[in-house]
């Protein structure tokens, strides 16, 4: 599933090739699972809206709508809102350009592009939201980029469950998935079975100092391309070179040499370094 750095990076993509674009018309697949709202309620509130921006929110890419009318008032009326799920794909792109199997959207656009919505195991969701019905769409927990060290350390206290577990619950840290929490750890010596209430303060500043680092840097190289991934150009990020120990069970670590291993914990696989985390 794509993380925070994935979505990022397409959200930017997008952002950057259709902002101030006006959609024209909207088409969505038969295939009901994609849709959080119905696709003839999706074609009523997008067609006509301006493109304000798109901008990420936790593990979803919201695009901010201009109201019907056409008044330039520069405030949202009205959001889109993609989550990817497992497989979800948005592509800007030419209606000349071949339609990939899978396609369950396509938004044509005054300056004559497409976005596309592609997604083969239809676990991705697609909602519109009316502001004037509705509250703006808002991410459950905290955002790992911009988290001050106390509420950082704050969102851990007392908490018995291991700290790999709590890095990829959603309500405490929004965009934290697995690539990025097993590479975290790594980078602040901590191992991931560790329980998150006993982690001291300096521990828990130093795994949120190692987290908005390793998701900065994987924003730059334009995410992990280890499945299905890539940006709205349809190119493989990079990060996935730069994993320390995401995928390398057995391979030796790139610090001590020890081979890494590889453990469940909450359903997931963990990687770690048994000698460089503690």
């Amino acid at each position: 599933m794509p993380e925070l750095p994935e979505v990022e990076t397409i959200a930017r993509g997008v952002d950057t090739r259709i902002r101030g674009d006006r959609i024209v018309e909207a088409w969505f697949s038969n295939h009901p699972q994609p849709f959080k709202t119905a696709p003839e309620r999706q074609v009523e509130g997008l067609e006509g809206r301006m493109i304000l921006g798109v901008h990420r929110t936790g593990k979803h890419i919201v695009c901010e709508l201009g109201d019907l009318s056409g008044a330039k008032t520069g405030q949202s009326s009205a959001q889109w809102i993609v989550h990817l799920g497992m497989t979800g794909r948005l592509l800007v792109t030419t209606p000349a350009g071949p339609v990939a199997n899978h396609t369950h959207a396509r938004l044509t656009l005054a300056s004559g592009r497409e976005i596309r919505f592609v997604d083969p195991r239809r676990f991705g969701r697609l909602e519109l939201r009316d502001l004037e019905q509705g509250a703006v769409f808002r991410g459950a927990g905290k955002e790992p980029l911009n988290i001050a060290a106390d509420d950082f350390a704050a969102l851990f206290r007392g908490r018995k469950l291991a700290i790999k577990a709590a890095l990829l619950n959603q309500t405490l840290l929004t965009g934290v998935g697995n690539i990025y929490a097993d590479e975290s750890l790594f980078r602040a010596g901590i191992r991931p079975r560790r329980r998150a209430g006993r982690l001291t303060r300096a521990e828990l500043e130093c795994l949120r100092v190692a987290l908005k680092t390793v998701l900065e840097h994987a924003i730059r190289l334009g995410g992990s391309s280890v499945s299905d991934y890539v940006d709205a150009d349809g190119v493989r990020g990079f990060f996935q070179l730069e994993h320390c120990v995401y995928l390398r069970t057995g391979q030796p670590c790139r610090t001590c040499n020890t081979p890494i291993r590889r453990i469940l914990i909450a359903g997931r696989g963990t990687h770690y370094c048994p000698q460089c985390q503690h």
